[in-house]
């Protein structure tokens, strides 16, 4: 007799206003195995998921577990089935330690009493096991991005989940992390835990999917064998055309210094040494400098610095010859600098407002959108319908959407769409197609040439190393704060550019 799926999801259907998520979906996890899920930003691939950990309730279709049907009302309902789900988004407490977050929920008690000493030892253990190095009582807001995320797996490995989610797990992580999680996703499936896992990259998928379904605009398109589908078919199922994987951009003609940084020093919140020492490099109009590394080697702080968001212990910052190291955020943007920050959620967008008015969120008081202190809504609502239509923002009621609740690949779109249309001088793009969609990828870095070749200044800060050597006319490597190497991605190599990230080479030595 055949083994029933570890879980099977038949007939989804879910609704939102102005739109269906899901449109009658059937998805089905075989034991022991790893199932990619495949979509455009906003095709119901979280949405999916979330009906499955209990976080929504489908208005039509059943959910079953090892053949038996199963109703998940919550996320209690999810774990006590052996289902867990590290999400987009981190569901963490950023003031508690690594610890407390793991143990949140199932916390071991005796009487009154926390007893912690049994659950660190648990937590340690599973790292060690799993190459999950963290430390249990580092303070959630003082780690880096992947660290969160590792915090996030060994939630749900100490809860010892046998269905885990993850949903877009690499959004946020260095190449060397994402190689880590390969690892370790492929050493639980071993353990015969079964996977279902949603990305946007094609690489991941031929790496470590032994199957895959791919949504497109709420619908279900196919379910295939990964060994045996190149990526241009997957990407086709996808997105519903052929998309072209290369970044076409003719040689750079670098103009006036737009940003002369010099000798910058920003001190490091998680510690008492600097985060960024002594920085010093110039952008150029008409390039694209790309500023590269390994998370946390202080790539942050430094566009914190740059952007006005943290104050300068060191150093001067002119932008088209004028010093604005003491001057405001908004003095910053209104002299021509954009930002698309890496954390989309805290720098990027204010959820509870509508697509519209984070459209406007730094242009709101010009003439354009004001008058004797009034909003022209009209005038707003006209200038956010043609950005959402220039760059394929999808949601469920257009302008009025609230930005909580659209797919965080729109979310991204709609701050590229701000930050690129208000037609600065520099854009600081960090992680600019974080968590998008090949389709929304190939048209971003379209967006960013043409920046470039509008004779604008473009500093770019990426982890993902293709984007770094297809983009980039300049490459500067930060290590530890410091920049090591100034490269040019016509000469080097990704092994090369490796060795600087990883500390092991730096120039004049």
């Amino acid at each position: 007799m055949e083994q029933p799926y570890a879980i099977e999801m038949l007939n989804i259907t879910k609704r939102f206003p102005g739109i269906i998520a899901n449109d009658n979906i059937t998805l089905q996890l075989k034991k022991g195995e790893i199932h990619a899920l495949l979509g455009e930003n906003g095709a119901g691939k979280s949405t999916l998921m979330s009906v499955l950990f209990g976080l929504y309730q489908p208005e039509e279709g059943i959910i079953k577990k090892d053949g038996r049907e199963v109703s998940i009302k919550n996320p209690n309902d999810a774990n006590e089935l052996g289902i867990g789900m590290v999400h987009q988004h981190f569901k963490l407490v950023d003031v508690f330690t690594v610890l407390d977050n793991i143990i949140m929920g199932v916390e071991p008690t005796k009487g009154p009493f926390l007893q912690k000493d049994d659950a660190r030892k648990k937590v340690v253990a599973l790292s060690e096991k799993y190459g999950l190095m963290v430390d249990p009582d580092a303070l959630v807001e003082n780690i880096t991005v992947g660290m969160q995320q590792r915090t996030e797996i060994l939630k749900m490995l100490y809860r010892e989940n046998e269905i885990l989610i993850f949903d877009e797990p690499t959004a946020v992580l260095t190449p060397q992390e994402i190689d880590e999680l390969m690892d370790i996703m492929r050493g639980l499936r071993a353990e015969g835990k079964s996977i279902l896992f949603i990305t946007h990259k094609l690489n991941e998928i031929k790496a470590v999917a032994d199957r895959c379904s791919v949504l497109r605009k709420g619908k279900y398109i196919g379910t295939v064998d990964v060994a045996s589908t190149s990526k241009e078919e997957l990407s086709k199922m996808m997105v519903g055309r052929d998309v072209d994987f290369v970044v076409h951009k003719e040689p750079a003609k670098p103009g006036d210094v737009v940003l002369d940084v010099e000798g910058v020093t920003v001190a490091s919140k998680a510690h008492k040494n600097n985060a960024v020492k002594d920085v010093s490099f110039q952008c150029r109009a008409g390039e694209i400098v790309c500023i590269a590394g390994i998370d946390g080697n202080g790539q942050s702080e430094l566009v914190y610095g740059l952007t006005g968001i943290e104050p300068l212990a060191a150093g001067k910052i002119v932008l088209k010859g004028h010093d604005v190291t003491h001057a405001s955020i908004r003095k910053r943007s209104t002299s021509g600098v954009s930002h698309i920050p890496e954390d989309r959620h805290k720098y990027g967008l204010v959820l509870d407002y509508s697509l519209e008015d984070n459209m406007v969120l730094q242009r709101y008081f010009e003439p354009e959108f004001v008058q004797a202190g009034f909003l022209k809504r009209k005038a707003i609502r006209a200038y956010a319908e043609k950005l959402i239509e220039q760059y394929d923002v999808r949601s469920g009621q257009g302008p009025i959407t609230a930005a909580r609740s659209m797919s965080g690949g729109n979310q991204q779109k709609a701050i590229v769409a701000r930050e690129i249309d208000k037609n600065p001088e520099l854009l600081i793009a960090v992680q600019p197609t974080r968590g998008l969609d090949v389709g929304a990828i190939e048209y971003i870095h379209s967006q960013i040439v043409a920046q470039r070749d509008a004779g604008k200044a473009v500093l770019l800060v990426s982890l993902e190393l293709d984007e770094v050597m297809a983009l980039s006319d300049r490459i500067l490597v930060m290590y530890e704060g410091e920049i090591v190497g100034e490269l040019d991605p016509k000469t080097t190599t990704v092994q090369e550019l490796g060795l600087y990230m990883a500390g092991a080479k730096r120039e004049g030595k």
